[in-house]
């Protein structure tokens, strides 16, 4: 498989902790979001949005949306387990993920602030719209954990909630965030962390790192 990805997109990083989390062999291919290459002509035919990352199957198929290609892993390669088998467990679990993916990351990724900069001339703006929505987004997934024993966001394993959430709180460092006010969160993260699956996933240790 092929993942074509950016060490710093936090939905590639997903992607990157699941393969390691399977114990998937891939190779990796990098396109430089600040650069614009994701948007080069020979990248668009595998993924027309433009976007990372975008898996590419033994096959040759291209798949792209990171909580998509993320649970057809989970389908294809069911060991061990991304998602819980008791359905509303496992509806809980993908509730809080799309809280991330859908409602956080997507209000404070390149192409929202690049556009508030425009719109306000000013990126300290563009930084404060991310830190708040970081801010906003994960307060909210702090407190749907409040009765969550843990280690994990649900549970004594790693799920797609967790492989959300990792790579959202190092997003939201980079805006300064004040995530000292998610005890929870921070707790999860340590133990997540401490699995090579999702420390060897983390951005520093990717080989595009700057």
């Amino acid at each position: 498989m092929i993942l074509h990805g950016y060490y710093r997109s936090s939905a590639s990083y997903r992607v990157r902790i699941a393969l390691n989390l399977k114990g998937l062999p891939v190779s990796h291919v990098s396109h430089h979001l600040r650069k614009g290459e994701q948007r080069a002509a020979d990248y668009l035919p595998l993924n027309p949005q433009g976007l990372v990352p975008t898996l590419v199957a033994d096959d040759g198929r291209a798949l792209t949306q990171s909580l998509a290609i993320v649970e057809w892993l989970d389908e294809t390669y069911p060991q061990p387990p991304l998602l819980p088998a008791d359905p509303w467990e496992r509806a809980r679990v993908r509730a809080f993920a799309q809280a991330i993916a859908c409602d956080i990351h997507p209000l404070q990724n390149l192409r929202i602030l690049t556009k508030v900069k425009a719109m306000t001339g000013s990126d300290d703006d563009s930084q404060a719209w991310a830190r708040f929505v970081n801010e906003d987004g994960l307060a909210a997934c702090e407190a749907m954990l409040a009765n969550e024993p843990g280690p994990f966001c649900f549970g004594t394993r790693p799920t797609l909630a967790d492989i959300c959430l990792v790579p959202q709180l190092v997003n939201a460092r980079r805006f300064n965030a004040d995530v000292a006010r998610f005890p929870r969160l921070l707790a999860i993260e340590v133990a997540a962390n401490a699995l090579p699956a999702f420390a060897d996933a983390a951005p520093a240790k990717q080989p595009d790192a700057e």
